[in-house]
């Protein structure tokens, strides 16, 4: 055991204190090395806690792990936009086919079903970066990239959903503007409910951001509290 007057103490000092309290240097040295053995044969002999603790570490390794199966989801996720790809340019060909002919009424409500797929594909794009980062592991090949997104690393869940939200929203305010330009017989019954379903996904919208500005400001005053009591 090393001797405790090597950190700087002197012996004569320390010793004389040790004599205070009703012991010698010599005792306690005596008594600390005893200690250390009785803890070492206790290890020794029940190795439970050992075990229990292997256990536990394998646990938490494989539920950490666990969040490798989510990747998978994601990639499946971006596989999605071929399609959505396909769509695009599919919809794109047919209104330069019939751009001659077509009213300008015709072309803005071609430009409106392009922009919903653009907008469809944002969305797939922001809940793959985002969730895989908060979900996942960090995307760390595109640290120090040039064209890595402002937004990208920064977004947490309760950003991802009010991000999820306002996609949702943006999406339902172009499919009322298609339906409200459309020729034809007008349902009443149909549009009051899309009207009902895109108020649904404002009003949400403003409650998720209501939750997040109540929580962030009771996390400041959690800050501020904590270093006036630790002062006290």
């Amino acid at each position: 055991m090393k001797d405790f007057c090597g950190v700087g103490l002197e012996c004569q000092s320390f010793e004389g204190n040790l004599g205070i309290l009703g012991f010698t240097y010599e005792e306690l040295r005596n008594g600390v090395n005893e200690m250390a053995k009785a803890a070492a044969k206790q290890s020794i002999l029940d190795p439970k806690n050992d075990n229990e603790f292997h256990i536990e570490s394998v646990v938490e390794r494989v539920l950490f792990g666990g969040r490798w199966l989510l990747a998978p989801l994601y990639v499946g996720l971006l596989l999605s936009l071929i399609p959505i790809l396909y769509r695009f340019f599919i919809e794109f060909y047919h209104l330069m086919q019939d751009v001659a002919i077509l009213e300008m009424k015709d072309i803005t409500l071609k430009v409106l079903e392009l922009l919903d797929v653009v907008l469809l594909g944002n969305l797939i794009i922001i809940v793959i970066f985002a969730g895989y980062e908060n979900f996942v592991s960090r995307i760390n090949v595109a640290k120090n990239s040039v064209d890595r997104p402002q937004w990208m690393g920064r977004v947490d869940y309760s950003g991802l959903k009010i991000k999820l939200i306002g996609s949702l929203v943006a999406i339902s305010v172009i499919e009322l503007l298609k339906d409200f330009m459309m020729e034809g017989d007008y349902d009443d019954k149909r549009q009051m409910w899309r009207i009902i379903i895109h108020m649904t996904f404002v009003v949400s919208g403003v409650l998720f951001a209501l939750m997040d500005l109540l929580a962030d400001k009771r996390e400041s005053v959690d800050m501020t509290e904590q270093p006036s009591k630790s002062a006290k």
